[in-house]
C-alpha cells in the first residue's frame, strides 16, 4: 500500500484517546459562562485556559485536547449571552455554579493593545532588534508583534535592526539575515519599513566615542576587570578616569591600531561612582574584540573594525540616528534604560517613551535560549532551527501555528510588566479559531482493530468533510466488504456508535442509523478506504511515530486536517513519497 506520512500540527501532550469526566465538561462551560458573563459576551478563551491550567495541573498534559474544547465552549457562551442576554447567563450561573458569581462583575475587556503614551506631533517609530545568532523564536514574536502592531495602528514605521556588534560571546549566524525578514514579513503580513545592520554603521559608533572623549564624558580605562569591580563595589573613581583629553585620544588611537590586546582597555561613559545602582557606575561602551581569530561571520565585515561597540552604547547611539520615539522591551532590560539615559543626558539628547513587559513562560518549554538551541542543533540533539520540538517561527510553522495565531496569542496578553505563566493551549486555541473552518476532517486509527459488520449495511456512505460547511462537500467511503477498523483501545466498549454513521451492537450488528442512546462514538475507517499511514508527534523529549491507517483522500502536501478525536494535522511526505511524485 502506498504510505502517506501526516504530520502532526499541534504537539498534543500526551499522544493518547482522552475525553474530559463531567466534572471536567462542567468545569470549562461554567468557567466560559463565567467569561462571558464578565466581558458582555466577548469573553476570551486564553483566560479560561489559563485559569483552568492553573486550578486543575492534572489537566496540562492535556492542554492540546484542552484548548479546542475551551474555544467551542467560550464561543457557545458568548453567542448565548449575545443572543438571551446578560441576565439569562446570570441565572443560569447562579443555578449551576453560584460561588463562580461571588466577588465577579461585568468588566470591559480592552481590544488591542494600551495606548502608546506622548505620541502628539511625533512621527512614531519603533524597532524589533534581535542579535541574528539565529532565526526568530516564539519569544522573539512578542517583540516583532507588539512592536509591529503598534507602527502600524499609528501609520509609523517598524525598523528592523540586527545588532550584530558581538562575534565572540554570541556570533551571529550568516543564514540569519536572509531568514529574519522573511520571518518577520510572515508574522506580520507585512515586511519590516527599514532594515538596519549595526555592523555596517561602526564608523558612527565611533565618531560617537570620540565626541565622548572630546568631550569629557568618556575615557579610556586600562584598569584590570577585577580591579575595576573592585571600585564599583567602593565606589571609588578609577585612577584612568582623571586622563586628559589628550591621554585619552591617544589611548583610543592604540585602541584602534593594535597597540592593545583585547582586555587592555575600554572606553567608558562618565556617570558616577557614587550610584546607587553599582551597574551605572561608569559603564563599558567600547571594547577591543579579536576579529583576526573571530573575523565577523559578513564578509564585507570580517576583520575590518578591532573595536566594537557593547550592546547598551550601541543601541543607544542607533535609536537617536534612526528617530525612535518609543522602546517596547522586557523589564529585564530596565539597566540598559538607565545606563543610556545617562548617556542622552551627555550627549542632550530626548529619551525615547519606554514601555516594559514581564516575563511568559509556556508550561511546555523549559529555558530555550537561541545559543543553546544552536548549540543543541550543531551537536545532532535536533534536527535543524524547523525541529518541531523546539519554540521557533520555523518549527511553530512546521507544526500548522498560523501567524494571525501568534499575533493574537500575543496582542492578548498585552504589555504588563507581570510575570505570565500560560500553557500551549492557549496558544493552540487561538489557531485553533484561525484554522478550524479550512480544515477538512479524516479520521485515522491507530492500533487498529478489525470488525465485521452484519445487517443492512449500504455499498457506500457519505460523511461531511466538515460538519459545519455543506460547499466543502462529502466524503464517499465504500462498505463493500462490510469490514471496518477502530482502535483497539475502542475495542472494551460492548457498543458503540461509528461517528456519522450508525450504532453498533454487540456482534458487530449494525443498529440504528440515528443516534439512539448515550452509547460512546468512536470514529474508525472501511478496510475498502483506507491506506497505511505515520503519525509523527512532537514531544518534549523525542519524536514518535505511530503506524496507523488513514481514512483515503487526495488532500495535498500542507493540507492542515482535523484528525477525529485526535487533533489538527499537516499532511506531509517523506523522502519516498517525496520522490513518487
Amino acid at each position: 500500500m502506498m504510505k502517506q506520512r501526516v504530520h502532526e500540527a499541534m504537539m498534543t501532550g500526551q499522544f493518547m484517546s482522552w475525553s474530559p469526566d463531567a466534572e471536567t465538561q462542567n468545569l470549562i462551560w461554567h468557567l466560559s459562562l463565567q467569561n462571558a458573563f464578565e466581558y458582555d459576551g466577548k469573553g476570551a478563551a486564553g483566560s479560561v485556559i489559563g485559569r483552568i491550567m492553573s486550578t486543575r495541573a492534572d489537566l496540562r498534559q492535556h492542554g492540546g485536547q484542552i484548548g479546542p474544547l475551551v474555544a467551542q465552549s467560550v464561543a457557545k457562551a458568548n453567542t448565548l449571552a449575545q443572543e438571551n442576554g446578560m441576565d439569562h447567563v446570570e441565572s443560569l450561573l447562579q443555578r449551576e455554579a453560584p460561588h463562580l458569581l461571588e466577588g465577579r462583575q461585568k468588566q470591559e475587556r480592552r481590544e488591542g493593545l494600551p495606548p502608546l503614551k506622548n505620541t502628539e506631533g511625533k512621527e512614531i517609530v519603533l524597532r524589533f532588534a534581535p542579535n541574528p545568532n539565529g532565526p526568530l523564536s516564539f519569544g522573539h514574536a512578542r517583540g516583532v508583534v507588539i512592536n509591529g502592531t503598534y507602527a502600524h495602528e499609528h501609520k509609523g514605521t517598524l525598523i528592523l535592526r540586527f545588532d550584530d556588534t558581538d562575534t565572540t560571546v554570541k556570533p551571529p549566524m550568516l543564514d540569519a539575515y536572509d531568514i529574519i525578514p522573511k520571518e518577520v514579513e510572515w508574522l506580520l503580513g507585512r515586511p519590516a519599513d527599514r532594515i538596519v545592520l549595526a555592523s555596517d554603521r561602526i564608523p558612527l559608533y565611533y565618531d560617537h566615542a570620540e565626541r565622548m572623549l572630546k568631550e569629557g564624558f568618556g575615557y579610556i580605562c586600562q584598569c584590570p576587570a577585577e580591579d575595576f569591580r573592585t571600585f564599583r563595589e567602593t565606589k571609588e573613581n578609577c585612577p584612568c578616569r582623571d586622563k586628559s583629553v589628550e591621554m585619552n585620544a591617544e589611548g583610543w588611537r592604540m585602541m584602534l591600531d593594535g597597540s592593545y590586546n583585547p582586555g587592555d582597555a575600554v572606553v567608558r561613559v562618565k556617570t558616577d561612582m557614587g550610584l546607587k545602582n553599582p551597574a551605572l557606575r561608569d559603564w563599558p561602551a567600547l571594547r577591543i574584540q579579536d576579529t583576526q581569530k573571530n573575523p565577523h561571520p559578513r564578509p564585507q565585515i570580517g576583520s575590518t573594525y578591532r573595536v566594537w561597540p557593547l550592546l547598551d552604547f550601541q543601541s543607544a547611539v542607533e535609536d537617536q540616528l534612526q528617530g525612535v520615539t518609543h522602546i517596547v522591551r522586557g523589564k529585564d532590560l530596565m539597566d540598559s534604560t538607565r545606563k543610556q539615559t545617562l548617556l542622552y543626558e551627555h550627549f542632550g539628547w530626548e529619551y525615547p517613551e519606554t514601555i516594559y513587559w514581564g516575563r511568559v513562560k509556556v508550561h511546555e518549554w523549559g529555558g530555550f535560549s537561541t545559543s543553546k538551541m544552536r548549540a543543541s542543533i550543531e551537536s545532532g540533539a535536533y534536527t535543524g532551527w524547523d525541529d518541531p520540538r523546539l519554540p521557533t517561527l520555523q518549527g511553530l510553522q512546521l507544526r500548522g501555528i498560523q501567524a494571525e495565531a501568534l499575533r493574537n496569542f500575543w496582542i492578548e496578553l498585552g504589555v504588563t510588566q507581570k510575570d505570565i505563566s500560560v500553557p500551549l493551549a492557549t496558544l493552540f486555541s487561538h489557531n485553533t479559531k484561525r484554522i478550524d473552518d479550512d480544515a477538512p476532517r479524516l479520521s485515522f486509527v491507530r492500533n487498529p482493530v478489525e470488525i465485521d459488520l452484519h445487517g443492512d449495511i449500504p455499498d457506500h456512505i457519505e460523511i461531511p468533510v466538515h460538519p459545519n460547511h455543506e460547499s466543502m462537500g462529502m466524503r464517499i467511503i465504500s462498505m463493500s466488504s462490510n469490514q471496518i477498523l477502530i482502535e483497539k483501545e475502542d475495542e472494551k466498549h460492548p457498543t458503540y456508535r461509528l461517528k456519522e454513521f450508525a450504532d453498533i451492537e454487540i456482534g458487530g450488528q449494525v443498529g440504528s442509523i440515528s443516534r439512539s442512546d448515550r452509547r460512546p462514538i468512536i470514529h474508525w475507517v472501511s478496510t475498502d478506504s483506507s491506506k497505511e499511514a505515520t503519525l509523527t508527534l512532537p514531544l518534549q523529549d523525542n519524536i514518535e511515530h505511530i503506524q496507523g491507517l488513514v481514512e483515503d483522500h487526495e488532500y495535498p502536501v500542507g493540507t492542515i486536517i482535523q484528525l477525529e478525536r485526535i487533533g489538527y494535522a499537516i499532511i506531509r511526505e517523506d523522502d519516498f513519497l517525496l520522490m513518487h511524485e
